[in-house]
C-alpha cells in the first residue's frame, strides 16, 4: 500500500470535548475513525508539579498525507495549552482496512 497509514492519540479532558473535536476531524476527513476510551487516569509533571487528572484517550486513525493537517487542526481546537499528539506509523493491518482508512481521509 502506497500511502502510509497512521495511528495518532491524543487525550482530553472529558468525554464531551473528546466526542465534539472527534466527530468535526472525522466529518471533515481529516481521519477516517476515531476510538474513544473513557475513565484513562493520568498521571504527569506539569510546570513543576505531579498532577493527576481523569481523561478521555482517542485513537484516530488518519494517513501520512493528512498528518499535518490533522495535527494542526486538532491543535487548534484542542484545549490543553500543550495538547498530547502522538503519531505512529501502521505498518501491517488489514489490506481492507487500511484501504478504508486512506479512502476516508482527505
Amino acid at each position: 500500500m502506497a500511502t502510509q497509514v497512521l495511528l495518532a492519540i491524543s487525550t482530553f479532558p472529558d468525554a464531551e470535548t473528546a466526542n465534539r473535536i472527534a466527530q468535526t476531524l472525522v466529518t471533515e476527513k481529516f481521519v477516517a475513525c476515531a476510538n474513544l476510551v473513557p475513565a484513562v487516569h493520568s498521571i504527569y509533571r506539569w510546570k513543576d508539579k505531579i498532577e493527576t487528572a481523569g481523561e478521555v484517550i482517542v485513537f484516530f486513525k488518519t494517513t501520512q498525507d493528512r498528518q499535518a493537517a490533522f495535527q494542526e487542526k486538532l491543535q487548534s481546537l484542542h484545549p490543553y495549552e500543550v495538547p498530547e499528539i502522538i503519531c505512529m506509523n501502521i505498518d501491517t493491518g488489514s489490506r481492507d482496512y487500511l484501504r478504508w482508512i486512506i479512502e476516508n481521509c482527505g
